[in-house]
């Protein structure tokens, strides 16, 4: 199931990775540093508000589709379609109002507002993608995945073209799911017909999902506390260049591992509630090596590249602030991807989601009080180590609690292969000439990538090259066979 997802969901990744430079190159571009501030800002808001509201009914579609599927799903969807109309109703109000109160400028207000309207619209997609997931509907949910990430991103261009400002990727980005619903969201409540809304099935989601969703929370604060403080100190053009820097690296990251996780959190669930331990613990080996075969070299790379990435994705005005602050921010997207899609897992898969808001708690603190005594003093600079500080708090804490409850196995094989190729790639990059601009770009990449593929075939890191030697050997067989 890990590697049919794996390769099912890889053109929707393509797209998002595509469509997450080009959100750089296009917005930061086309809006001011201080509005592309405040679309920052705004954004950090808008998740932060969706965390605290409905991620948790995502959650719990997720994880419980796999237990209930054998007892008839009716009261599952209808638990929690019925829950998603009351929150609704209840929370935009409330947000509203006190966006209205708030002694914001307009610009921010707008840019807000647009995120905040968008909520509930992004919800009901996202049960219904990650229904798609839970169920293997590995086309469904990339399909869905491929049109409203193309759709929000050529409507938020649109918007910026137009002139709206800050806003503009924010509308995109509720406009998108939108014109999704109708193809999908007929058929989703369909499932609800003759379920019943039982409260203590509700509680149970809730027991389950909010400690998740406050976990989410405190992710989301330690990665925008720092925008908040850069707002305070610096202006909003400081924090548009922090931004720009944090987009480019984490983005590269963030599409691996949500790549790599939405294949292997199904999975994932699936051997723990139907396989054998044995089994279990196979499939987490193979997923933590994939995750490190991939997104080591990943975050290494676009570190030795970070100037001619910038001068080649990020306006002008933006660009050198951004360069120096995107190693660092690499480096905290690699630990954030280990810990978030397989580290706290074992909290997800044994049901002690509560463990994992304890876990949440320890970087979150760290990340407040090192932003506090180091954004004053460094400016982005201290941001960025404020935050890859805090995520590098984050993996010790998620190993040490986490393995009370299930301990996760850690390839350190695999680990110690791969960062020997990360190194003599490295070595290779940094003898390479600084041209500047997309030829050193091109050339840095494309040597770095063989240089690191051709280390890791010798190694045999995470059995490459036994899969290759088999896909060989099969090729060859139905060859033979023609």
């Amino acid at each position: 199931m890990f590697w049919r997802g794996v390769w099912g969901y890889l053109p929707a990744n393509i797209v998002q990775g595509l469509v997450g430079f080009g959100a750089i190159v296009v917005f930061t571009r086309l809006l001011s540093p201080e509005d592309f501030g405040r679309y920052a800002i705004a954004f950090s808001v808008m998740t932060l508000v969706h965390v605290g509201t409905f991620s948790w009914l995502e959650a719990s579609m997720a994880r419980f589709w796999a237990a209930e599927r054998d007892q008839g799903l009716a009261d599952h969807f209808n638990t929690l379609y019925r829950t998603m109309a009351v929150m609704t109703a209840a929370v935009l109000p409330v947000a509203a109002l006190l966006l209205w109160l708030s002694p914001i400028g307009d610009g921010l207000k707008l840019a807000i507002g647009a995120g905040l309207v968008g909520l509930p619209i992004r919800s009901l997609a996202k049960l219904a993608q990650e229904r798609f997931r839970a169920a293997g509907e590995v086309s469904k949910s990339a399909a869905m995945d491929i049109g409203v990430t193309l759709g929000g991103f050529l409507i938020g261009a649109t918007c910026a073209l137009l002139g709206v400002g800050a806003a503009s990727p924010l509308i995109g980005l509720a406009v998108a799911p939108l014109l999704a619903l109708p193809f999908v969201l007929p058929g989703e409540l369909r499932q609800a017909r003759g379920g019943v809304h039982y409260r203590d099935r509700l509680f149970g989601y809730a027991r389950y999902g909010y400690p998740i969703a406050a976990g989410l929370g405190l992710s989301l604060i330690m990665a925008s506390t720092d925008r908040f403080l850069l707002e305070v100190f610096m202006g909003p053009a400081a924090v548009g260049a922090y931004h720009a820097g944090y987009s480019l690296s984490s983005r590269t990251l963030d599409v691996l591992f949500i790549w790599l996780g939405a294949a292997g959190t199904p999975a994932l669930i699936m051997a723990w509630e139907r396989g054998s331990r044995e089994a279990f613990m196979t499939a987490a080996r193979e997923q933590a090596s994939t995750f490190i075969l991939i997104g080591l070299p990943a975050a290494v790379g676009v570190a030795l590249v970070a100037r001619p990435l910038a001068d080649f994705m990020i306006g002008e005005d933006l660009r050198s602030v951004a360069a120096s602050v995107t190693p660092w921010i690499a480096l905290s997207a690699l630990l954030s991807g280990m810990t978030s899609y397989y580290l706290s897992q074992s909290f997800v898969l044994g049901r002690r989601t509560d463990r994992l808001l304890l876990t949440l708690c320890i970087p979150a603190a760290a990340n407040v009080i090192l932003n506090l005594i180091l954004v004053p003093r460094m400016g982005v600079m201290g941001a960025a180590l404020a935050t890859t500080t805090s995520f590098a708090i984050g993996v010790l804490a998620s190993i040490v609690m986490g393995r009370s409850i299930i301990a996760m196995p850690i390839p350190w094989t695999t680990l110690s292969r791969c960062a020997l190729a990360c190194g003599a790639m490295a070595g290779v990059v940094l003898l390479l000439p600084a041209w500047g601009g997309v030829l050193e770009l091109a050339l840095k990449a494309t040597v770095g990538a063989i240089v690191y593929a051709a280390v890791v075939m010798t190694l045999n890191a995470a059995g490459v090259r036994d899969l290759a030697t088999r896909l060989i050997a099969a090729r060859t067989g139905r060859s033979m066979l023609i």
